[in-house]
């Protein structure tokens, strides 16, 4: 299986873009089920979770084609279909989002309990009491949801769980409710940008929506939504792991259409720790410091510090010298990453929902193996700066999230090298980790464009 080999210590330089977000570019793909014409995106990065979403839509009726642009092109072709496939939806959590496009547009879905990372336990509840108060009949059956509806109504919801606001519910709740007759309003929204991108485009296609970004959004139901274009907003976890990787490498890095209204308490954390930042026209430069400083950090809902970033995060302080803890206040079990770091030298340890770390002089390379998607991208930056030789397996994981990430690595000056290995991993784990590849029978459109993981370095630099 497929592997990255890095050899640490060297020093990064230079720009690259950022891909477009794919917590973003997910609910929106999903969203164009509603759209009685065709959708055109732009910006949706080339992603395994990407090409997943598409094999899902495609099941569901729903052509999604890329074209020589980049951009994807999705149109219903069926519209009948209402069951989602439950191998498509073990792969990954965000493949729920279509449950309230398909009930809004189709009246009904059958849609079975979600996969992805193991990040400790994340029920769907609140998307289904949001779809059952917007009038549907809602039930689990054999593992899936079962939710149906002739139209959907307006309502008054509160979208509030024990970790705060949740960003799928309010996306699936949100699109459910554009097409539901009368007002509804959606207390205790989620807040981010990515739930703003996604009103946007809802908009966009002629939805009556206002508030989102703050925590009630009030959506006015219409009968129908048509086509248009839309561009997805940059990735602000790709933006604000590129930027760790500058500092854990004491590194000048320009991330290129990085939002700094997007990484407001990354960049602060970033600065607490020793960093230099420039904010410009559409780019953050990091220029970082030689030694890191300590910090305590507590990763929490929009705008706080994302938990997406806390293990890049977690790598980083492994090296500033004193003690740091970080608190996962939303996804309190998501610490597979910490063995892994352990084994590079990090001397870190957790206790419930907080990790805590004594800062180590350096790094060791070692072999290590990704268990998640944001801990596949700790231990790539914690390779970066070890000493010595790290092997990084589990590529699946990585590739979900970060498009092209070796090459762009590779040219900022990184020694990072994509290995097609022949050892099999143990029993039960090939699927997880094999890199996927383009469908072209599914994502293509003026002739095949492939999914790039290890030819597209000069895609993204500048």
């Amino acid at each position: 299986m497929s592997h990255l080999r890095i050899r640490g210590s060297a020093r990064l330089s230079g720009a690259v873009d950022v891909q477009g977000a794919k917590n973003a570019a997910l609910p929106i793909m999903a969203a164009a089920i509603l759209a009685s014409e065709p959708v055109t995106l732009r910006g949706a990065p080339r992603l395994t979770d990407v090409e997943t979403l598409a094999e899902l839509l495609a099941s569901l009726g729903v052509s999604v084609r890329r074209g020589r642009d980049g951009s994807l092109r999705i149109a219903t072709l069926d519209p009948l279909p209402v069951a989602a496939p439950r191998g498509l939806v073990r792969r990954m959590r965000a493949s729920v989002c279509v449950l309230g496009p398909l009930v809004a547009r189709r009246g009904a879905a059958i849609v079975p309990l979600p996969g992805g990372c193991d990040l400790g336990p994340r029920p769907i509840d609140l998307h289904l009491a949001g779809l059952a108060a917007l009038g549907a009949d809602v039930r689990i059956e054999r593992g899936a949801a079962v939710v149906a509806a002739r139209r959907l109504r307006g309502a008054s919801i509160e979208l509030a769980g024990p970790r705060g606001s949740t960003v799928t519910g309010t996306a699936n709740v949100l699109s459910a409710a554009t097409l539901a007759r009368g007002v509804t309003v959606i207390r205790q929204a989620a807040r981010e940008p990515e739930i703003v991108d996604l009103a946007q485009f809802l908009r966009r296609l002629g939805a009556d929506i206002e508030g989102e970004g703050s925590d009630t959004i009030v959506i006015r139901g219409v009968e129908e939504l048509g086509g248009g274009e839309h561009a997805i907003i940059p990735d602000r976890i790709e933006a604000g792991s590129l930027l760790i990787a500058a500092a854990i490498t004491g590194s000048r890095v320009t991330a290129r259409g990085a939002r700094a209204e997007h990484l407001s308490a990354v960049l602060e954390t970033l600065a607490l720790s020793g960093q230099r930042i420039d904010v410009g026209p559409g780019a953050i430069t990091l220029a970082g410091a030689e030694i890191p400083r300590s910090a305590d950090v507590i990763a929490s809902a929009y705008p706080g510090f994302p938990s997406d970033l806390q293990a890049p995060l977690a790598a980083l302080l492994s090296l500033a010298p004193g003690r740091s803890s970080i608190t996962d206040r939303v996804f309190p079990e998501r610490w597979g990453h910490l063995p892994e770091l352990r084994a590079l030298g990090a001397e870190i340890n957790r206790r419930h929902c907080r990790a805590t770390t004594r800062g180590v002089a350096a790094l060791v390379g070692t072999t290590v193996r990704a268990r998640d998607l944001r801990g596949a991208s700790a231990l790539v930056l914690a390779g970066l700066a070890a000493q010595g030789t790290t092997i990084v397996r589990g590529l699946g994981r990585l590739d979900r999230g970060y498009e092209c990430w070796d090459a762009k690595l590779r040219a900022l000056g990184a020694d990072v090298e994509r290995v097609e290995g022949v050892r099999r991993l143990p029993a039960g784990t090939e699927a997880n980790a094999r890199p996927a590849r383009a469908n072209p029978n599914l994502l293509a459109d003026e002739g095949p464009v492939p999914f790039c993981f290890e030819d597209c370095a000069t895609a993204a630099i500048l």
